[in-house]
C-alpha cells in the first residue's frame, strides 16, 4: 500500500486573540490516500476551512503533525512551505482573488512564470480553454461574471497541474447554476490530472459526490452518522 498523500496526527491548531486562547482544531488524526476526493463538512466555525489551511501549510498546527506530499509541514521554512504549494498544490477559495489590473490570461499565467516555466502562457490558455474560457481570455476580472471568475480561478489552480488540489467553499459565492457547473469543472479537473480532492462544502450534492465525507465539529472530528452533514 502506497503511503497517504496527506497525514495528520494529533494535529490542533490553537490561536491567541483578543478574547484570549481560542481552540481552533484539537487532536485531528486523519489520513487521506492519493486519488481519493474528501469533502469536509459541519456546522459554520467547527474548523473545515482551518483544516484545509493546515493541509496546505497556510496555516501551521500549533500541536501534532502535518506531513503532504511526502514533507513535515511544521519543519518547512515559509519559503520551501511556498514552493511545496507552487509546485504540487492548486487552492480554490470561495472568493476568486484574482488581480484586477490582469487579464484572465496573465492571472494564470503569472505565477507560472514566476516558478520559472518557460511555456507559462501556453499553459495558462490551455487551461482557460478546458474551463471554456477561451473567448475570454483577454477579459479583466471585472470584465467576467462571478462564475467566470471562479473558472479563471479554477484554471490558475490547474496549471501547475497539481499532485494536491485544496478548494474552499468552491461554489459559495455562485447561484445554483454556476455553483453546478464550477463543481461539474472542479472534478473534471481532478480527473484530467489524476489529483487528490480536499474540499470544505456545505452543498450536500457536492459532499455526496466525494470518495468519504468527513464531519467536524467544535474543532473535533464528529463520527455520528453523516445524514445532516452538510449543515
Amino acid at each position: 500500500m502506497t503511503d497517504p498523500i496527506l497525514s495528520l496526527r494529533d494535529a490542533s491548531l490553537t490561536l491567541n486573540g483578543n478574547a484570549g486562547r481560542v481552540d481552533i482544531l484539537r487532536g485531528i488524526t486523519l489520513q487521506v490516500r492519493a486519488g481519493e476526493t474528501l469533502g469536509l463538512v459541519g456546522p459554520s466555525g467547527s474548523g473545515k476551512s482551518s483544516l484545509l489551511m493546515l493541509m496546505g501549510g497556510l496555516e501551521r498546527a500549533t500541536g501534532g503533525g502535518v506531513n503532504a506530499l511526502g514533507q513535515d509541514l511544521t519543519a518547512l521554512s515559509e519559503d520551501r512551505l511556498a514552493r511545496l504549494r507552487r509546485d504540487n498544490m492548486g487552492v480554490v477559495f470561495q472568493s476568486f482573488h484574482l488581480i484586477p489590473t490582469m487579464t484572465a490570461l496573465e492571472n494564470v499565467a503569472t505565477p507560472l512564470e514566476l516558478a520559472g516555466r518557460s511555456d507559462a502562457f501556453d499553459r495558462a490558455a490551455e487551461e482557460l480553454q478546458a474551463v471554456g474560457l477561451g473567448d475570454r481570455m483577454g477579459h479583466y476580472p471585472g470584465q467576467l461574471s462571478g462564475g467566470e471568475q471562479q473558472r479563471v480561478a479554477l484554471a490558475r489552480a490547474a496549471a501547475p497541474r497539481p499532485r494536491l488540489l485544496l478548494a474552499d467553499e468552491p461554489t459559495g459565492n455562485l447561484d445554483e447554476a454556476n455553483g453546478r457547473a464550477i463543481m461539474d469543472l472542479l472534478f473534471a479537473l481532478r480527473d484530467r490530472h489524476e489529483a487528490t480532492l480536499v474540499m470544505v462544502t456545505h452543498a450536500p450534492d457536492l459532499a455526496a459526490r466525494c470518495d468519504r465525507v468527513i464531519r467536524l465539529r467544535d474543532g473535533r472530528l464528529d463520527t455520528s452518522p453523516l445524514s445532516d452533514a452538510a449543515e
